[in-house]
């Protein structure tokens, strides 16, 4: 799989393709990259590449032509162009795997307030949003989808470890343990070091499901729209949701405790304030 990165700082990625899994998926052949300077292609001899929009208002645009011929000259067309933009689509693991199917991606990588629409609407094929704040670095958020993406390539990482990782089943993933047994008093769960296979299933669905109904709510109604919980998993959530409410309300009561007490207190000192002046003044 190729990646194709057209940007005005190719520093910036260049050091990710360098770097840990990428280089040696580089070095074995199974990941390729191409980094595009757009200034290469810009007219005058300031390599001039923006310019205020039409209309008025802040910031800058990238410009049409410097752009557009970048993207002649990797043949865009014949490839899918992502533009990474706050206004695109959300980006997301369906996605990436999706990504992950395609010989070539080429980037476009948007500074200052974006690019001229008429190079979206004449060579992008997808508009894809890393989430829903903005940054100054679209070198940043295309690295972002291109480290979602390559590692689902094959044999760069092993199957198992994918199939296990959040979203893959849509669901969050489990809690980790690694050695030491005990750190800092803290013991790693009995049931991982006890080598019962099932019960160790057992454990990873239940903190998968408890950890996914605390941050992402969501993603357990998206579960089951698809279809992707099984019987055993709507057990188990029951029963985590009725700990979590019991949990929940135990917490309540004991905050209600701890300002009853605090009112208690206060009104004493009071008195007792009150007290110490009437025997100043006396």
């Amino acid at each position: 799989m190729k990646f194709t990165v057209l940007t005005l700082f190719p520093e910036i990625p260049r050091a990710f393709f360098e770097s840990s899994i990428m280089a040696k998926a580089v070095e074995r052949g199974i990941i390729a990259y191409d980094l595009v300077n757009i200034r290469d292609f810009a007219f005058d001899k300031h390599k001039t590449c923006d310019d205020k929009p039409y209309g008025g208002g802040a910031g800058q645009l990238l410009l049409p032509e410097p752009l557009g011929r970048a993207l002649d000259s990797v043949k865009a067309y014949k490839k899918h162009v992502i533009y990474v933009t706050p206004g695109g689509r959300p980006f997301t693991q369906k996605k990436a795997q999706e990504l992950s199917q395609k010989e070539e991606i080429v980037l476009v990588c948007g500074r200052y307030e974006g690019i001229d629409q008429r190079i979206i609407d004449s060579y992008v094929d997808d508009e894809i949003s890393i989430g829903d704040y903005v940054m100054s670095s679209g070198e940043v958020a295309a690295t972002v989808i291109i480290d979602a993406v390559y590692r689902l390539v094959e044999d760069v990482i092993t199957r198992e470890s994918l199939d296990e990782e959040s979203f893959s089943d849509g669901l969050l993933e489990y809690p980790q343990y690694t050695r030491p047994a005990v750190y800092n008093g803290m013991e790693v769960p009995a049931v991982l070091t006890g080598g019962n296979h099932e019960e160790i299933r057992k454990w990873r669905l239940k903190k998968s499901l408890q950890k996914t109904l605390l941050n992402r709510p969501d993603l357990i109604a998206k579960a089951r729209a698809e279809g992707l919980l099984t019987s055993e998993a709507e057990k188990m959530i029951e029963s985590i949701a009725e700990y979590m409410l019991f949990k929940h309300d135990r917490k309540k009561k004991r905050r209600r405790k701890i300002v009853a007490k605090d009112t208690v207190n206060s009104d004493s000192a009071v008195d007792k304030s009150k007290e110490s002046d009437a025997d100043a003044i006396k």
